[in-house]
């Protein structure tokens, strides 16, 4: 259930309301709305039924909802929700890039990224230093070191660092250096994780599961929230199909119905979506037409040297080429005044 202030409702009326809730027992959490603000509750809301809370002063009406996940949906917060990491605006109307390797391999290799996704257009260097492998075998990161690494491209040039944090134990350890925790596929229900970088203090990107349904991943974002962390980015990456010829089957309609169903911002994965360097373009253009966010999209110097992901990776040119597309079609979506989405 939300309780729906009135937009001219005192600090007074919703001290009073939440009192209200709490004395039942429930848990109350104030989200700010375009123009008014909405008092979650969470809990058993049988136990309100005396309750008269659409009759105190202040409140505009209530509403019942009926999903499993509260925090994370559109009926909890009307208005599309928008995060601030290191002063970029993440689901403003403006599509954020978030480039770089699959993993840190090397000093030098991550500053000749830095250097090349920045000049390109990027806000965010991406790049793993702790990297679950489906071998054991496979390269895993230079970890901490990789961290290093990470900061001192955002000194050098300013981006934003997003991050895979993969174990409960290195929450803190990423934190220290990421600006933006990343939840791998692998982890989406990993769920003390989710809970440990919902006590983090630092924005979350979530993957969706390599086979989750759409209800199974904003439940997984509302363990995060519900530790107190309302900076919650989603993140389409394709899902396990039958289908081979991709690594992925990327599924574009979860990004329409995200925007349906959540205020989360949501960041589309072509990379990890199609697997294939060749598709990327497309799909990052279709994800942007889509109503997404922001596209997080692998690049290395020499993708044919790439440790991890080299035939999902864009060369320099590739990456500047789909650079120039996307911001040709963001700013022919706006001029144009196209809203890929119908929200009333």
């Amino acid at each position: 259930m939300v309780v729906i202030m009135n937009s001219d409702a005192s600090q007074e009326d919703i001290e009073s309301v939440i009192r209200a809730i709490e004395e039942k027992g429930l848990e109350a959490k104030v989200m700010e709305g375009a123009r008014q603000k909405i008092v979650g509750v969470i809990g058993d809301k049988t136990k309100l039924a005396a309750t008269p809370l659409d009759a105190m002063h202040g409140v505009e009406t209530t509403v019942a909802i009926s999903k499993s996940y509260k925090l994370a949906s559109r009926e909890f917060h009307p208005a599309p929700t928008v995060i601030d990491v290191r002063g970029i605006k993440i689901g403003d109307g403006n599509p954020v890039v978030m480039a770089g390797p699959c993993a840190v391999e090397s000093r030098e290799q991550l500053m000749e990224t830095a250097e090349i996704i920045k000049a390109g257009g990027a806000q965010f260097i991406r790049g793993g230093a702790y990297k679950p492998r489906t071998s054991p075998y496979a390269f895993q990161g230079l970890e901490e070191e990789g961290l290093k690494y990470l900061a001192e491209a955002r000194e050098k040039t300013g981006l934003a660092v997003v991050t895979e944090v993969t174990v409960v134990e290195a929450v803190d350890t990423v934190a220290a250096y990421a600006d933006l925790l990343q939840i791998g596929a692998r982890n989406m229900q990993n769920f003390g994780l989710l809970k440990a970088v919902g006590r983090a203090g630092k924005p979350v990107m979530l993957k969706r599961g390599l086979a989750a349904t759409i209800d199974e991943w904003l439940n997984a974002a509302e363990y995060i929230m519900n530790e107190g962390n309302p900076n919650v980015i989603l993140c389409e990456r394709g899902i396990r199909t039958y289908e081979t010829y991709t690594r992925n089957t990327f599924d574009i309609s979860a990004i329409a119905a995200i925007k349906h169903l959540s205020h989360l911002p949501i960041i589309a994965d072509p990379s990890h979506g199609t697997g294939k360097w060749r598709m990327i373009k497309p799909m990052s253009l279709a994800s942007i037409a889509a109503g997404a966010d922001g596209l997080i999209i692998e690049v290395h110097p020499n993708p044919s040297r790439a440790l991890s992901d080299g035939p999902q990776s864009l060369t320099p040119e590739n990456y500047n080429d789909l650079m120039e597309s996307v911001q040709k079609l963001s700013r022919f979506m706006k001029e144009a005044k196209i809203e890929p989405m119908v929200m009333g």
